[in-house]
């Protein structure tokens, strides 16, 4: 059984994806800042904010050096209400990159020598399909923008990574009924969660740097 460590996992996409690996006998680590949603608790958690380098440190050292099979940077934020590219909270739009791009980034580092104890290791960022250039359309400027930017670092992150064995996607969940997604979201959590664990499934160095969407749909940049 791997060992499985998931930012954002006290809700939505996270939270699920977490319940379904300790279902199927996973070591389960859920790293959440804000309030757990879980019931019942499962897994251990530990307090982990991304935007903050002293709380991913202290998180990391209470891991004493464990081996991580597989690392899930799922925490991020939507950013604010003015994102529009005439209509700009700059402030806003900070805070995402923040958490969106220098987040997962800091994270994947931090726990660099967890991987590399690992065999096969895996490192999966949650991008969105609204970060493709190919594909952009208008509004959500920040967070379309803090999307196309993980996935550039990640992609880059890919090659790095290649000799050591570690593999790295970016992963679009769809568009799920989630405190983010909204209640008219096309797919609920389960099915997202069901599909990224099968991409995930098949992810290996010969596939890495690759932009997969939750059905198995190689995405364009």
């Amino acid at each position: 059984m791997a060992n499985i460590l998931i930012t954002g996992a006290n809700r939505g996409i996270g939270l699920e994806l977490a319940r379904q690996y300790a279902a199927d006998g996973h070591e389960v680590i859920r790293a959440m800042r804000g309030v757990d949603k879980a019931d019942p608790l499962f897994g251990t958690t530990i307090a982990l904010d991304v935007t903050d380098e002293e709380s991913i440190a202290k998180a990391v050292a209470g891991l004493d050096g464990e081996a991580i099979d597989l690392l899930i940077n799922n925490a991020g934020i939507a950013g604010p209400t003015r994102q529009s590219a005439t209509d700009m909270d700059f402030a806003g739009f900070q805070q995402v990159i923040d958490a969106n791009v220098f987040g997962p980034l800091r994270v994947t580092q931090a726990l660099l020598p967890n991987l590399r104890k690992a065999r096969d290791a895996k490192v999966a960022v949650m991008s969105s399909r609204m970060g493709s250039l190919t594909l952009a359309q208008g509004g959500s400027v920040a967070y379309r923008t803090s999307k196309a930017a993980v996935n550039m670092a990640f992609k880059l992150l890919a090659g790095e990574l290649k000799g050591d064995g570690i593999a790295v996607a970016m992963l679009h969940p769809g568009w799920v009924r989630t405190d983010m997604g909204g209640q008219g979201a096309d797919i609920d959590v389960r099915t997202s969660a069901a599909g990224l664990r099968k991409v995930l499934d098949g992810l290996s160095v010969a596939n890495t740097g690759s932009f997969w969407a939750y059905d198995g749909e190689v995405l364009p940049w």
